[in-house]
């Protein structure tokens, strides 16, 4: 059994038990700490903060963000570890919906919702508040290791409902949940399979993944995007935009690559308020080198 595996382990059992003010005051400090102790990671993060924010922000004001980031990705593991123990109402109390007309206007065309986000504010919550509005979501997962890791955050994430695949898996159970009328829902912002395209992301060619684009030009289904933030209070705020289809002319390639134009455009503009809460630890750009996440 591996250490990292104990210490999720440990976060399984402590964090329903601590009050949150206490929980994410320690996340604070814990991010602090990896923040000091993993380079790779904040060198990663910087580079990301750097790009985000533009060649004339202060390094003081890059370094801030850059050490923020990890106080949000602690946070973020606080809720998972917390989300079984979770009732409806706290959920609907702390979550925030606009744009949910979207989401039914996507609904209601009949085949499937293909949904796509970045890592950016909070998503397990969000996703639980999802749920309890009757949506069926099915997300493809990366594979991590050790594999009793990769189970146990499995069983956390898919505690409240959610079904999850292994991106790694066949396509054929997402093409059933979208006749199904359900949803799928993919990351837009990190490309874990390396198969994706290079599109220009805050000015520099970045490798995303275009999995969501190719089932929407497939099946016909809508692509609605939604972002999440975390308040400083520790709510949240989800926010869906209109459905999109990519465009229905053309090969389908040039229709993939407007569909992931207009993808990272949008999540561009999701990520540029707030900066700090993009809790992706790798460097996505394809003219650096990609490490392992934390």
């Amino acid at each position: 059994m591996s250490l990292v595996y104990r210490l999720f382990q440990v976060g399984g059992v402590l964090a329903p038990r601590l009050p949150p003010r206490m929980g994410y005051a320690f996340c604070r400090l814990a991010g602090g700490l990896v923040y000091r102790l993993n380079r790779t990671a904040r060198a990663n993060v910087r580079l990301n903060m750097r790009r985000i924010l533009g060649p004339d922000a202060p390094a003081q004001v890059v370094e801030a963000k850059t050490r923020a980031v990890f106080s949000y990705l602690l946070y973020n593991y606080y809720d998972l570890f917390r989300l079984p123990a979770l009732d409806d109402q706290t959920v609907n109390r702390l979550t925030t919906v606009t744009g949910w007309e979207n989401v039914e206007a996507a609904r209601a065309e009949g085949k499937g919702v293909l949904m796509t986000s970045a890592h950016l504010g909070n998503i397990e919550i969000v996703l639980y508040a999802m749920l309890l509005r009757g949506l069926a979501i099915t997300i493809p997962v990366e594979r991590i290791s050790p594999p009793d890791l990769f189970d146990y955050i499995c069983r956390l994430r898919t505690s409240k409902g959610l079904k999850l695949l292994p991106v790694d898996g066949p396509l054929l159970p997402l093409i059933r949940a979208l006749r199904h009328g359900e949803v799928v829902g993919i990351a837009g912002d990190r490309d874990v399979t390396r198969s994706g395209l290079v599109v220009d992301f805050f000015g520099y060619p970045a490798r995303l993944p275009d999995g969501h684009i190719r089932l929407a030009v497939k099946t016909g289904a809508p692509l609605v995007l939604g972002f999440s933030r975390r308040n400083p209070d520790h709510t949240y705020q989800a926010h869906f935009l209109p459905p999109y289809h990519p465009p229905d002319t053309g090969s389908v390639e040039e229709r993939v690559q407007a569909g992931l134009r207009y993808v990272a455009s949008e999540i561009e503009q999701a990520i540029r308020q707030y900066p700090e809460q993009w809790t992706v630890t790798v460097s996505i750009w394809a003219d650096a080198p990609e490490n392992e996440p934390v």
